[in-house]
């Protein structure tokens, strides 16, 4: 299987955790947050389809 794409920002996440809890953040986090945000958008796309709208708009990811 190929590997799958990173959709979040490494960087931004990483400092956005560092500021807010001064914690660190494992490499690992990054897959898992990308794999959270595909199923979100899978969920959209499905939502948008059932819709029978060609857009994923806001009120899809609620």
């Amino acid at each position: 299987m190929a590997e799958k794409e990173t959709l979040v920002i490494a960087s931004k996440v990483k400092a956005y955790i560092k500021e807010t809890s001064e914690l660190k953040c494992s490499a690992a986090v990054i897959d898992a947050l990308s794999d959270k945000v595909r199923a979100l958008c899978d969920e959209a796309v499905k939502k948008a389809q059932a819709d029978k709208r060609k857009t994923v708009q806001e009120k899809d990811f609620q």
